[in-house]
């Protein structure tokens, strides 16, 4: 069993982050998708075995657009979304997914919490982790095959 701490869009807020931390240390992936992915500066150099950042559209530093992470066997795309459209459908989301043997994908870009699954691809989106109406983060657990994803709002 793995467990992933999924965040996205904090977009300089570390405010979330900060209060986040406590829990980082007791997960086996720290995951950002963008739009912030520097606020875990400090999260990287305390965890760098475990912390995977992708840049999102309002990211200006160096960095990498999209990843593909496994964990119990389970294909996990990371990205932020914005290249496939997330705000319109996601059906260039999945598409992409399913063209990397994917079954999760991990997005952001939209600030709006979503768990579905569609065509074979539970996709994902963790909501904003910056200061905004209702800011969230997703609590993953990955078994096996299985993939237990939560929305916990803060």
């Amino acid at each position: 069993m793995k467990t992933m701490m999924v965040l996205s869009d904090s977009h300089g807020r570390r405010r979330v982050i900060e209060k986040l931390s406590p829990l980082f240390a007791e997960n086996d992936y720290i995951v950002h998708l963008g739009d912030g992915a520097s606020d875990m500066r400090e999260v990287t150099e305390q965890y760098p075995e475990k912390v995977y950042a992708v840049k999102g559209n309002c990211d200006f530093s160096r960095g990498i657009n999209e990843l593909v992470l496994e964990a119990e066997g389970v294909r996990f795309l990371l990205c932020h979304g914005h290249a496939y459209g997330v705000k319109t459908d996601l059906s260039r989301l999945v598409a992409h997914a399913k063209s990397l043997g994917c079954s999760v994908a991990l997005y952001g870009h939209t600030h709006r919490a979503a768990i579905e699954e569609i065509d074979g691809v539970t996709c994902i989106n963790p909501g904003s982790a910056g200061a905004y109406s209702d800011p969230s983060y997703c609590y993953l657990v990955v078994q096996g095959e299985k993939v237990v994803p939560k929305i916990v709002r803060l």
